[in-house]
């Protein structure tokens, strides 16, 4: 894997982003939140469920707790996304923002990468499959491209959880089906 030269640059104090270049395909699935293939600086955690007869109810967070435990009050937004079944959301990042992802219905295929210049696991791509089946909360630091897409035949919705209010400024985008990052969003038939 190698970078592209200082292609986004550096913010005052924000982490140094490279776009990696990357194998191909989705990197390691990750099954378990303690996994060793976990890129650094993503926390996993399952959330509690309460399901009975007529739902089911979810804690979403604490404030001063958790995941979410070093996220000032002032400036932590919280929001949601609902979206239709099969649509791609990616792939976007911070310098400065971190991100707290709660899917609370559906079934998403999240795809993280590494595009921290320092970072141990810089390149790393990392594939969860996550929402109703595998109820997990998952915290992505600066840095570190996130995406989803919509699996299964019903829409998702996920809460969001960042520590700092919407910045545009703090916010990079890089195309879905960019060719340096090499993410496969196409059905993996394993």
């Amino acid at each position: 894997m190698t970078g592209t030269p200082a292609l986004l640059g550096v913010l005052e104090s924000g982490v140094e982003i490279d776009v990696p270049t990357c194998d191909a395909g989705i990197g390691k699935v990750i099954l378990s939140p303690t996994s060793g293939d976990l890129i650094e600086g993503v926390e996993i955690k399952p959330f509690p469920l309460w399901p009975d007869d007529r739902g089911y109810f979810l804690e979403i967070a604490r404030v001063g707790q958790g995941l979410v435990a070093d996220f000032p009050p002032a400036t932590t937004q919280v929001s949601a996304a609902q979206n239709y079944p099969g649509i791609i959301k990616a792939f976007h990042f911070h310098r400065f923002q971190t991100d707290y992802w709660v899917p609370a219905a559906g079934l998403l295929q999240v795809a993280l990468v590494d595009l921290r210049r320092g970072s141990v696991t810089y390149g790393k791509k990392n594939t969860l499959y996550v929402g109703a089946l595998r109820p997990w909360q998952i915290l992505i630091p600066p840095g570190v491209a996130h995406g989803y897409k919509v699996i299964g035949e019903q829409p998702s919705v996920l809460v969001y959880i960042t520590n700092r209010t919407y910045d545009p400024k703090d916010e990079g985008r890089i195309p879905y089906n960019d060719t340096a990052i090499a993410y496969d969003w196409e059905l993996q038939h394993k």
